[in-house]
């Protein structure tokens, strides 16, 4: 038994370094060289030297912005989500795993994988993305989402680039579950019935207060909610604090972590 744990939590952490590339060592300003035909060569040979010339000034052609693996979550969050999730596993909380906002689908890829390794295969992983990308901003009906520009973003990973992200890992099968589309237009009508963790990343107010209002009824006491972008953007912050005090949640908003003295997500685990 313990043989049997000490693998699974071995293969958990794996995946999550993975996930989030962390500890690898990958760069987009790495491009193989590519002589086969008399254009590449001479194309391979003048990328070569605006390379050199580039780095003698200390630049590169290519940056390497962190974007590489399938989450944007550093260990930190991804270790949020791993602890809430065996704690509903080992504590018996009922219901399914949810991300909104899933991007290239990382954190829905390792729910998948706990819930498998923990034998958990009742549980359904709700994957919900508009997968092309955040909604402009509604000034009218959210206020706090007027000059948001995270819409600006190129956010938008299509479903079937995702459902590959999963099959690299060998984690696509009936019990992941895609909801397409703008969550004003999903979460209403989201097929969702008990949830144990539910993990937001919407970044904006719209995308974060809609979620909260149509699938927090939905999380199981003891079941945790988790907001990615807390601390980091407005937005987010607003709508999570106007939401609590709509419910009258006395609930203690934990912090996940700091970046530079601020606040990088947050989370609470509902009352019972």
């Amino acid at each position: 038994m313990s043989d049997t744990k000490n693998v699974r939590e071995m293969y958990l952490e794996l995946l999550k370094r993975s996930l989030t590339r962390t500890g690898f060592d990958d760069s987009f300003g790495i491009i193989p060289r590519n002589t086969r035909t008399l254009f590449h060569a001479i194309r391979w040979n003048l990328f070569s030297l605006v390379r050199r010339v580039f780095r003698l000034a200390r630049l590169e052609i290519v940056t390497n912005d962190g974007r590489i693996g399938e989450s944007m979550m550093g260990m930190g969050a991804m270790n949020n989500l791993h602890q809430c999730i065996e704690t509903v596993v080992t504590d018996g909380v009922d219901g399914d795993f949810c991300e909104t906002g899933i991007w290239r689908g990382g954190g829905c890829i390792f729910m998948a994988a706990a819930a498998k390794v923990h034998n958990q295969q009742h549980r359904l992983i709700w994957c919900c993305d508009s997968f092309e990308g955040l909604p402009k901003p509604n000034a009218e009906l959210y206020p706090a989402d007027k000059d948001d520009k995270c819409w600006e973003q190129e956010l938008g990973v299509s479903v079937n680039q995702v459902k590959e992200n999963f099959r690299k890992y060998d984690l696509l099968d009936e019990n992941v579950r895609f909801l397409k589309g703008f969550f004003s237009d999903t979460m209403p009508v989201a097929p969702i019935e008990k949830l144990a963790v539910l993990r937001l990343d919407g970044d904006m107010y719209e995308s974060t207060i809609v979620v909260l209002r149509h699938l927090y009824s939905k999380l199981s006491p003891g079941g945790f909610v988790i907001f990615d972008d807390y601390g980091m953007i407005d937005g987010c912050d607003k709508a999570v604090h106007d939401f609590r005090a709509e419910q009258r949640i006395a609930e203690k908003l934990e912090i996940i972590g700091k970046v530079n003295g601020k606040d990088l997500g947050a989370y609470w685990r509902k009352a019972g």
